[in-house]
């Protein structure tokens, strides 16, 4: 029987693995830790944000992040170490403004088919993720900060995002908790929050259940395609290196996608920025009533927040160029400690687990979703920021392209949810 390997079980990995699953393939997903959701997609910021979707290659971009070099508490921060990866990539990032509009407009769309597609998943597979689907509120300090909101606003609304534009008071009367002075902001209704790490781990028993077998524990080590098969050889959780044979592959390995790509002849150009987050524990009945009901994008600091159910509130940000560097850094947290004492001085931050994740980003902001030059070969990976955003929607289009770009592709009966779909 035909079988394709998906390597990453992350988010990415293990949609696509449900995705081909359901579709009539029998699939095999590798990674090196014990369960899935374990780096990147343990405790990210939360949300399901089509209205996040602007991509980072604008002046103002540049700007801002030129200011920020030399702040160790900035949103961004960049390691000034020699590094080709690092500044070819950069390099890349830059010629890559000229496509701002439409990369900002096709990343909307896809965001906004993402959100049916993880709806429909979820309720089709009764995954309880604690998900919250009262949307998400932007807000900006400054009138100019607003203006280029309205701008970013025509952009996703040319790929199907329906926001709003508050003012000042419609800001604080959505989310009345909120403390300190404000200009306006913008809230989508259409968005939504959730623990992806709680999720992925939903999603990948459900995906056990349509036949899709994990082998948690095992370090890729070589992978190679002849356009016939795929080999992968692998050290396994007991230390033994073992080689298995496929018949095709699906990268989704994050971070590591970009030397994966590398043996199997294609060039996958990521790099892994660091972002970091605390759950701050609601232990006690104020932080309770005083932690933010409603998700919220400070644009000015860069952070996002999520209710994640009654005792957990979820704050994200920054952007660390350091390399596979997966240290937290105090510098780095405290300024996300800080903010959450400044806007909610009522929450008790006492008990706040830091965390800190690489995402896979690439030059253009865009995920590589589709095949690679050798037919058997596929890509769903570099997603950066919104790996928890796209994923369904990636999942599904990989998923299409191995049904269609694979002349060996012969799944086995269809599934009876792609049936009833």
């Amino acid at each position: 029987m035909q079988s394709i390997a998906v390597i990453g079980a992350g988010i990415t990995g293990v949609t696509t693995a449900y995705e081909l699953a359901v579709k009539g393939f029998s699939v095999t997903i590798y990674d090196r830790q014990r369960y899935a959701a374990m780096e990147t997609s343990f405790a990210n910021g939360g949300q399901l944000s089509a209205s996040n979707a602007e991509v980072w290659n604008h002046p103002s971009t540049i700007i801002k992040g030129l200011g920020w070099m030399l702040k160790s508490d900035a949103p961004l921060s960049l390691s000034l170490r020699p590094s080709w990866h690092k500044y070819s990539w950069l390099a890349e990032f830059l010629g890559n403004m000229g496509n701002y509009r439409a990369n900002t407009t096709k990343t909307a769309r896809l965001a906004v088919a993402a959100r049916a597609r993880m709806r429909e998943i979820a309720e089709r597979e009764g995954i309880a993720f604690d998900r919250d689907d009262h949307g998400i509120l932007h807000f900006y300090e400054t009138e100019k900060q607003m203006a280029h909101a309205r701008r970013v606003s025509a952009l996703l609304a040319e790929g199907g995002v329906e926001r709003r534009e508050l003012d000042a008071a419609g800001v604080h009367a959505l989310e009345p908790r909120l403390k300190g002075e404000v200009a306006g902001g913008f809230h989508t209704p259409g968005d939504a929050t959730g623990d992806i790490h709680l999720f992925t781990n939903g999603l990948a028993e459900a995906a056990r259940r349509h036949g899709v077998t994990f082998a948690f524990g095992s370090e890729i080590l070589r992978t190679a395609s002849d356009g016939q098969g795929v080999e992968i050889v692998y050290r396994d959780g007991e230390g033994a290196t073992r080689t298995a044979r496929h018949a095709a592959v699906v990268v989704c390995a994050g971070i590591g996608s970009r030397e994966i790509a590398r043996q199997l002849g294609d060039r996958i150009n990521v790099y892994p920025v660091k972002g970091y987050s605390i759950t701050v524990n609601l232990l006690d009945a104020q932080s309770r009533e005083a932690a933010p009901q409603l998700s919220l994008l400070d644009d000015a600091a860069k952070i996002v927040t999520s209710r994640l159910g009654p005792d957990r509130f979820r704050v994200a940000g920054t952007a660390e160029f350091a390399g596979e560097n997966r240290d937290i850094r105090e510098c780095r947290i405290r300024p996300i400690v800080e903010w959450v004492n400044r806007h909610f001085p009522d929450v008790s931050t006492r008990q706040s687990v830091p965390w800190a994740g690489l995402r896979p980003m690439t030059p253009s902001m865009m995920p590589k979703v589709g095949p690679g030059r050798r037919e058997n070969v596929f890509y769903n990976t570099g997603h950066g920021h919104l790996g928890w955003t796209l994923s369904t929607a990636t999942a599904e289009l990989v998923a299409q392209s191995v049904l269609t770009n694979w002349k060996g592709a012969r799944p086995m009966a269809q599934n009876h949810l792609l049936k009833a779909a």
